[in-house]
């Protein structure tokens, strides 16, 4: 019995042994096959995320940069974040713009923070000097020094371009059909861009450098319009139709306006272009007007408009030589159709900054005064 008892507990030691293998085993394929379908997970989640951030990249320029800069930084954001954060604007700011009134939407919606400033008018009287810049001055006709880069087959008479032109003083009206364009950050400005060189936030855009306009032709004591209206935000297609219909609205309240100003940033495609003018100790983004032609859209008020850009001109030419480059004339109306006197004018360009943007106001508005008694 003794030796049938020693026989039994070998076998159930056997037997312990082998179910602990069995189990072992078993815990192991588990944790194998459990591991695996994590990693296919993760790898089917990686393929459909990188999927979704290529087409991204296709259909809204500038995110694929960021998304090269996030994977060197190893930062890590979500698609959808990006395509919120990159063209289409920052949430916050739209947010925040949304609360303005559909009458601020359509009328002046200018906080003007900076009225409670002296406004610092522009004196006559001394040097100016053209900085040099990597882009060369092109143009085709000159009329009394004032040069014109004329891209139509339209031939310039001496008949159309004589400035023989007078225009009502009574309302000036500014907007700006690309609402967002901004310039390179500053000490003074910094700010966060919301694509290449274009910000929601109205401190750091074209809008700011409106206003600063605003406030000096009012300082001369013209009645001024400002319209800060979003017309490229959140899509810049159909910028110039919906810039239409904000001026066509403001003209119709306001009927004895001539003056329609569109003021621009230049958008050349070199980022290193600042055509800028030193005009006493301080340094001007120049200025240029671009005028529309009488193809896009019925516009029998476009010589009208190109003689009030000459006058202008003209009269900058005597008082701060080298505040405009030549004037583009091309075919597409941009709107200009609407007034005696409408005109796009581009401030500067990529390259410069809100300073020199806001050193040019002072001095156009200058002009404007010396021209529009």
């Amino acid at each position: 019995m003794i030796n049938m008892a020693v026989l039994n507990l070998k076998d159930i030691i056997k037997y312990l042994i082998k179910i602990t293998v069995v189990i072992t085993v078993v815990i192991g394929l588990t944790k194998y096959f459990s591991h695996t379908k994590e990693n296919i997970n993760n790898q089917v989640q990686t393929i459909q995320t990188s999927s979704f951030v290529s087409c991204l990249d296709i259909a809204i320029p500038g995110i694929s940069s960021i998304n090269k800069k996030q994977e060197e930084t190893k930062q890590k954001q979500s698609p959808l974040n990006l395509a919120l954060g990159i063209e289409l604007g920052m949430l916050s700011s739209l947010e925040a713009n949304t609360k303005e009134s559909n009458v601020d939407k359509k009328e002046n919606t200018s906080n003007k923070e900076e009225d409670n400033e002296p406004v610092e008018q522009a004196k006559t009287g001394m040097n100016t000097e053209v900085q040099k810049t990597n882009v060369p001055e092109k143009y085709t006709s000159e009329y009394n020094g004032v040069k014109i880069k004329n891209e139509t087959d339209y031939k310039l008479t001496k008949e159309i371009l004589t400035p023989d032109i007078t225009v009502k003083k009574d309302n000036i009206l500014i907007f700006h059909t690309h609402t967002c364009e901004s310039y390179t950050p500053s000490e003074k400005y910094q700010y966060k861009q919301t694509g290449n060189y274009r910000t929601t936030d109205k401190n750091y855009s074209v809008v700011k450098v409106g206003r600063e306009l605003d406030r000096q032709l009012t300082s001369y004591g013209y009645k001024v319009i400002h319209n800060e209206t979003y017309h490229d935000y959140p899509s810049y297609s159909g910028s110039y139709d919906n810039s239409y219909k904000t001026v066509t609205d403001l003209l119709e309240k306001n009927k004895n306006t001539d003056i329609v100003i569109d003021l621009h940033r230049d958008a050349i495609s070199d980022y290193s272009y600042a055509p800028t003018v030193k005009i006493g100790d301080e340094y001007a983004a120049q200025l240029m007007f671009v005028m529309g032609g009488n193809i896009s859209k019925e516009h029998p008020k476009w010589q009208q408009n190109l003689k009030f850009a000459i006058k202008i001109q003209e009269k900058a030419n005597e008082l701060y030589p080298g505040l405009f480059k030549p004037i583009i004339l091309r075919y597409p109306s941009y709107n200009q159709q609407t007034a005696k006197a409408a005109c796009i004018i581009e401030v500067g360009s990529t390259g410069n900054t809100m300073d020199q943007a806001l050193t040019s106001m002072k001095y156009l508005a200058k002009v404007i005064k010396e021209v529009v008694k």
